[in-house]
């Protein structure tokens, strides 16, 4: 995929903390031993054993643990493992490595299925990884120690101004002014979002009358498009796959116990994977 948008190199800029404090935005500095970061107002943050940090502050849960659960979790990490969408992971990241990023953060990452591709792709690219649940983090974060992996909300990134010269949203929620708030001047905003027939065949189990995705995902303000790619083919999961799969997706919840068992005990079915990867440019107003 010949794809030029390399980023604009501007001056390096001065030294930066990567975090800030999630109680009071002042920046997170990590103590001697690295086993902890500490704002200047001493509240103060552990590294778990795992390697991943947890900024994610109780009052601004909405649940105790916020975010799929751990039997979720191990049976995305299966499905992904799989090799189901290794396609789009590996479109992710030519994508990604084309951008020529110094530093990206996977949105929403969850066990971090597409920053170990983009590691792959490219050792010498910084990966960050945020996720609102702990248990994905904490998967994520055991796989990959060369990247760095918290736990925090997307609407609240805990994260320095400016820092990031790419960040990555697959099927993930953000908030519009924190993606431009954490991106460099003419950084890059690389989303994934579904496809006119993605998942077709799993919808028709659930739905009477089953529409078409819009064939290009909207973008936030303050950023124009550089390309996008539909990337479309099929997958033939079994049983047991088609439900973490089902689960993987938003209308998984209109999916009552008859309708999973219908969906688990179907002959043969062949599935729609279809996605639309827009590379999108913060512009100079944003």
């Amino acid at each position: 995929m010949a794809i030029e948008y390399a980023l604009h190199k501007p001056e390096p800029l001065p030294f930066m903390s990567c975090y800030i404090c999630p109680v009071c935005g002042e920046p997170l500095e990590a103590s001697a031993t690295r086993k902890h970061y500490q704002c200047p107002n001493r509240h103060s943050f552990d590294l778990a054993r795992e390697g991943y940090l947890n900024l994610l502050p109780v009052q601004h849960k909405h649940s105790s643990e916020p975010g799929d659960s751990k039997a979720m979790m191990q049976a995305r990490r299966a499905f992904l493992e799989a090799g189901f969408y290794q396609p789009l992971a590996r479109a992710v990241a030519a994508m990604v490595a084309a951008g020529q990023p110094e530093r990206v953060l996977d949105l929403g990452c969850g066990e971090g299925y597409y920053s170990r591709f983009i590691e792959a792709h490219r050792p010498d690219v910084a990966v960050h990884g945020l996720d609102i649940a702990k248990t994905a983090v904490a998967m994520a974060a055991r796989k990959q120690p060369g990247a760095r992996f918290i736990v925090a909300s997307s609407q609240r990134l805990p994260y320095a101004d400016h820092y990031f010269d790419l960040l990555l949203r697959v099927f993930a929620p953000s908030n519009d002014e924190e993606l431009k708030r954490v991106l460099k001047p003419d950084g890059l905003l690389l989303t994934v979002t579904p496809g006119p027939r993605h998942l077709w065949q799993l919808k028709e189990f659930i739905y009477s009358e089953v529409r078409a995705h819009a064939a290009a995902g909207e973008l936030p303000p303050g950023f124009e498009c550089l390309t996008t790619e539909r990337l479309h083919y099929k997958i033939t999961p079994d049983g047991e796959q088609r439900i973490a799969l089902l689960q993987m997706t938003p209308f998984a919840w209109r999916a009552p116990a008859p309708v999973r068992q219908a969906i688990k005990d179907a002959p043969e079915l062949e599935i729609e994977a279809d996605f639309v990867l827009t590379l999108a440019k913060k512009t100079a107003l944003a």
